[in-house]
Parts: C-alpha cells; structure tokens; sequence
C-alpha cells in the first residue's frame, strides 16, 4: 500500500468512526425516545398510586384535618383501583401523541379519563364517612344518616371540583413556545429516519472502501477490527459511567418511588448504546483474529 493509499485508509477508517457515533445515537433514540412502545413501558413500570402518596405527603408534611384525611385515603384507593386502567388509556394516549410527531395524524389529541377516578374516589370517601363518624367535628358526627348523606353530597360536590374529568393535552393547552419546538421536530421526525438508513448504507460504502484499498483480507480485517474494538470500548465505557454514577446523583426534592423509576428509566434509556458497544466489540475482536489467523491458512496470499 502507497502513501496516498494510506492517507485515503486512514480517511475512510475516520469516516467509519464518526458514522459509528452517528448512528449509535439514532440508533439509540429509535429504540427509546422515538418508539412509543418504549414510552408506554416506562410508564407502565411507574407506581402511580405509591408516587400520589408520596407527594401529597411531602406537600402537605404534617397533620391534615380529618376530612382531608379522608380524600387522602380515598384519593389513594381509588388510584390504586383504577392503575389499570389509567395506564391502559395513558398507552393510547402515547400512541395517538406520537402518530401526530411523526406526521401520522394532523391532529394532536392525548386524552386521558379521570372519570373512574372520580366515582371511586366517592364511594371511598363515602365509606370513610361512615366507618370514621368519632374523626369528624362533633356537631357533623351527630348528624342523622339522611342529613350526613347530605353533607356528605355538599362536601363531595367541592371536593369533585378540584378534580378534572379528564387530561388533555392539545395544541390549544401546550404553551406557544413548547408547541414551536414540538413542531421542529415533527417536521425533522421523517429526516431522522433517512438519516439513519442513509449511514448504514454510508458505512457499508465506508467498509467496501476500506477491504478494497487493502487488497487483502489480513489489512482489512484488522483495520475494521481495531476501528470496531475502539469504539465499542468508548460506547460501552459511557454506558457504563452513565450507570454507575446516575444513581449517586442526590435529588431530595423528589419522591423516593419517582427517584427509582428514573434510575430505571435513566438505564433503559443508554441499553441499546450497551448492546451496541458490546456487538462491536465482539465483531471487532473476530475480526482481529481473523486477521491474526486468516494469513495462515493461506500463506500464498500477497502481503500488503
């Protein structure tokens, strides 16, 4: 191999290098933050009901009257009942955000129901009316069942109002400034997608160009290997510093169950840059060693 051979290799390997960052990031963001299947599972694994307790102790941190005990303890049960169910219309609703940011539908429209929440949340805190009469003001407690039901229904209908039936997330409830930058990359979500194509083919160009610059099977496997090796070590290397130390990072001001599900999430976010690494470091070490074993097998092969 000449000097300009040489030059124009170590070029082609530079190139290869670079393309390799590239899409390992596209790789990586169509594999979470790009795919709605990966959303959905995140919130899947949050503890809705657990996380609602945890909040609403460290906004209130101290005694609550009785009554508000009782929607506390409603509230809860109710969210624990209907989980499901709310995760379940959530997984819709991330569907249907996520066909509008990549131009599937012209429309965005996430809904999600409170309803159910609501209809349980009285029937529980109607229960704890009845089972807690002792917790209630005296005058309240005294009451006959007939007018109980009535300050109960009084009670309820201030308490149902703090509570929307439904979430919704629209074009009409999204600050105009946020809507801006969702619109950029709605309008960029199908160049990513082409991009990501465009560098696997532009790395297979790069690797042609590199084994035919070589001209042998020797040169090339190990120019490929060692380039492969390097950057899965880095890849990994950063997945794994992004591990071990986000879990370190102190954040008091957030619930215990949401600490953990970020951790969890923070993880599954750098998988796919680990599965990544880790395939380029085993084709790059089968590649070394074929370079290292091939010239032996086939002797009569012209060095480079």
């Amino acid at each position: 191999m000449n000097f300009l051979e040489g030059l124009l290799t170590t070029l082609l390997t530079f190139l290869l290098f670079l393309s390799l960052a590239a899409f390992g990031t596209l790789f990586a963001l169509r594999s979470t933050l790009l795919d709605p299947d990966f959303v959905v599972a995140q919130v899947e694994k949050l503890d809705v009901a657990t996380l609602a307790e945890e909040m609403t102790g460290m906004q209130l941190g101290g005694e609550v009257p009785a009554e508000a005990a009782f929607i506390e303890e409603a509230l809860y049960t109710a969210i624990a009942e209907n989980e499901l169910h709310l995760k379940e219309q959530a997984s819709a609703a991330i569907h249907s955000g996520y066909d509008y940011l990549l131009g599937r539908s012209d429309r965005l429209d996430m809904v999600v129901s409170l309803e159910s929440v609501k209809e349980s949340m009285r029937e529980e805190l109607w229960q704890k009316f009845q089972q807690n009469k002792e917790s209630l003001p005296a005058e309240v407690a005294a009451l006959p069942p007939e007018m109980l039901k009535q300050y109960f229904e009084e009670f309820y209908r201030q308490v149902e109002d703090t509570v929307p039936s439904e979430f919704v997330i629209d074009e009409s409830s999204i600050p105009p400034d946020m809507m801006a930058m969702v619109s950029v990359l709605r309008a960029n979500a199908g160049y990513m997608e082409t991009a990501y194509y465009g560098l696997i083919g532009l790395m297979v160009v790069l690797v042609l160009g590199i084994i035919l610059l070589h001209r042998s099977v020797k040169g090339a496997t190990r120019e490929l290997g060692i380039t492969f090796l390097i950057y899965g070590i880095i890849e990994y290397a950063g997945v794994w510093a992004t591990q071990r130390y986000s879990s370190s990072i102190p954040m008091p001001d957030i619930p215990p169950s949401l600490q953990a599900w970020l951790n969890g999430f923070i993880n599954d976010l750098v998988a796919p840059m680990q599965t990544l690494g880790v395939g380029l470091m085993v084709g790059g070490v089968v590649l070394i060693i074929v370079s290292l074993v091939y010239p032996r097998l086939r002797p009569a092969e012209v060095e480079e």
